[in-house]
């Protein structure tokens, strides 16, 4: 992708969290039943809220609307975050700040993670994913409508197919954080991410947070690739943290 667009002058910072592996001295609070219907109706208790968030899988309608590690491992940052933000690796993203961060997520998949967002950060978030999957995005967050609320959040839900920029003027660029999980399994689904963010960062100052469980260095490389396009300014700048339940790499533009 070429970043020679003249509106690259005024990309702001945005940081990219990409979570190698999950801590496995914690006990997995998350279990799973199926009904005779056969989606997966999974029960994920969230120590922080003291509440249960009921998500429904649909392992036979594809790689969308099932969970993958990367989701439940940012679910428990999101949790630990909550519970002792000092502590958290997700801190430096959320002290700058100073209002209920207004959140994005990419590719929500059953929409776990935005979901949880919503209800432990008492924010507001909207969910997004290809036109197919919002339905079941849209089941999993009346689902979970009660709990979200009972702790100041909400959650709405709208398509987005990455780089279009319909899509993306649709959704606005009215927000704070985006956040993603398990979203660049495929080489191809690189210039289309980063074209999207690349439209919502014109003018604005986001922070993405990604959580991905493998390739991590190929990831961060994609970004750095981008960062040498021919432009007239940089788009990321790289740099890296570590935390007890996660090895992080961090993607800022300056």
């Amino acid at each position: 992708m070429e970043d020679n667009n003249s509106d690259d002058e005024e990309i702001n910072p945005f940081t990219n969290l990409l979570t190698e592996e999950q801590n496995t001295k914690t006990p997995n609070p998350f279990t799973t039943a199926q009904n005779n219907n056969q989606p997966l109706l999974q029960n994920n208790f969230i120590h922080s809220i003291q509440s249960t968030v009921i998500i429904r899988q649909l392992p036979s309608e594809g790689i969308a609307f099932q969970l993958w590690p990367a989701a439940t491992t940012l679910v428990s940052l999101l949790d630990n975050h909550r519970i002792n933000p000092s502590t958290s690796p997700l801190s430096t993203v959320f002290t700058s700040i100073n209002h209920p961060p207004r959140i994005l997520e990419l590719g929500s998949g059953t929409g776990f993670v935005g979901i949880v967002a919503a209800a432990t950060l008492g924010t507001n978030v909207t969910l997004t994913d290809l036109p197919h999957v919002v339905p079941n995005l849209k089941f999993n967050a009346e689902a979970n409508a009660d709990v979200v609320a009972l702790n100041g959040g909400a959650v709405t839900f709208a398509p987005l197919r990455w780089g279009h920029d319909a899509d993306v003027e649709m959704i606005g660029n009215e927000f704070d954080v985006v956040i993603a999980s398990d979203v660049v399994y495929h080489d191809f689904l690189f210039d289309p991410l980063i074209e999207t963010l690349r439209l919502m960062l014109i003018g604005k100052k986001i922070v993405f947070v990604m959580a991905h469980m493998k390739r991590v260095g190929v990831i961060v490389y994609r970004f750095v690739d981008k960062n040498s396009c021919k432009s007239t300014k940089p788009i990321f700048d790289i740099a890296s943290s570590t935390s007890e339940s996660a090895t992080s790499d961090s993607v800022m533009s300056e």
